[in-house]
């Protein structure tokens, strides 16, 4: 394809790619390949040479986005026995999936694991608090350049998982970024349409070449909230749990079209935050608002609770609310002191003053089922306040 010229805009690029492949027959299903990343030809030849690659072999936690070009990509990390995580489509019921391909898994089931079926049917949620630590990230585009500048579908779903893996800690500075286009989708595109916020690769696999960027821009280095609107924060649940947890920590997390002064001036912490998602008030999916400190409780010099026994609430079906568990625990007379909701993960906890009251809580919620599922009851561990993760 020609160059795109310095007054182009990201559209016209992106239309003139889809276009050309279109026209030209580079693409297979689906189609159309408007306002995809398109699905093109020759997809599955990078996935034979990918094995051979250093960068690929050295790499052990692989995150690779659910387009479809990348299918052949997904099915490498896991013939290869990688860590693989797939991000969930549009963020809409959490961060990542993890793959875990059955024992004793044949190829055409690793080629199942590897399909967006595969994803859903094969696969663990994987939240915010998940330890994992990514060595390369693989993202689809419409077009790319050979200086590393990337141009996507236009909706921002790469840029903003990337910010968040920073934020949960999932990546560093040494954690290569790679797409895999069609030749013809490698094109010169004008810095000038780069934004902050936009991801760049540091490499491009194309079914003939493997391009080294060299790429010094920076990247987006967390979540840049005055670019984040209250409607695209009420569509993604986990990016309202971020916010929120930022927000808790002092940041800066001022919305698109925020002033400071109008949000949580003569507020007390508890007011401003307790429509965190996962607070008792809001339903939501962790539990993020200081809790009220209840009798027999104790508080260290940080005013981190230090809660003698948790109760450990597992295998939670998804798309449970917490009201369902709040309505569940006042039927068999549960009352804990404190409830932390961590929907993403399918997973609660009930803390108590008392380790005998949380020893009743769990004789009283034996064989206890929501939504046809039956929950793992039992006693967790916790550490001044903070519930230590149950091990997988």
């Amino acid at each position: 394809m020609e160059p795109a010229g310095s007054s182009v805009s990201k559209w016209d690029i992106r239309n003139k790619i889809w276009d050309y492949m279109e026209a030209n027959n580079l693409a297979d299903f689906p189609r159309p390949v408007h306002h995809r990343i398109p699905n093109f030809k020759g997809s599955f030849q990078i996935s034979g040479s990918i094995n051979t690659w250093d960068v690929f072999d050295q790499a052990r936690e692989v995150k690779v986005d659910p387009d479809k070009p990348l299918e052949g990509i997904r099915l490498s990390a896991l013939q290869a026995r990688k860590t693989l995580l797939v991000p969930t489509p549009r963020l809409r019921t959490g961060l990542f999936n993890r793959i875990v391909p059955p024992p004793g898994a044949t190829k055409e089931t690793l080629r199942k694991c590897a399909t967006s079926q595969g994803v859903r049917d094969y696969s663990v949620p994987i939240g915010l608090d998940a330890k994992v630590h990514v060595d390369l990230i693989v993202v689809g585009s419409v077009a790319v350049s050979e200086k590393g500048w990337r141009i996507g579908k236009g909706e921002g779903f790469a840029d903003m998982e990337y910010a968040m893996m920073v934020s949960m800690g999932a990546i560093g500075q040494s954690t290569m970024v790679v797409t895999a286009v069609h030749d013809c989708q490698v094109v010169d595109i004008p810095e000038e349409l780069l934004d902050d916020h936009d991801l760049t690769v540091d490499y491009i696999l194309t079914p003939t070449r493997i391009i080294k960027t060299e790429c010094k821009r920076p990247k987006p280095w967390g979540i840049m909230w005055h670019k984040i609107s209250h409607e695209v924060l009420k569509k993604i649940p986990v990016l309202k749990i971020l916010h929120c947890r930022e927000k808790q920590e002092g940041k800066d997390v001022f919305l698109k079209g925020e002033q400071p002064d109008t949000l949580t001036a003569g507020k007390s912490p508890r007011v401003a935050h307790e429509n965190c998602p996962g607070s008792l008030k809001s339903q939501g999916e962790t539990r993020l608002v200081q809790p009220r400190q209840e009798e027999g409780a104790v508080s260290d010099e940080r005013g981190h609770l230090n809660v003698p026994a948790t109760v450990y609430i597992g295998s939670i079906p998804p798309r449970t609310r917490v009201s369902e568990l709040k309505d569940a625990l006042r039927k068999h007379h549960v009352t804990p002191a404190r409830l932390t909701w961590r929907g993403a993960q399918h997973q609660a906890f009930l803390s108590y003053s008392d380790k005998s009251e949380a020893e009743s809580a769990i004789t009283a919620l034996q064989g206890l089922t929501l939504q046809g599922g039956l929950l793992r009851v039992e006693l967790a561990r916790s550490q001044c306040g903070k519930l230590a993760p149950r091990p997988r």
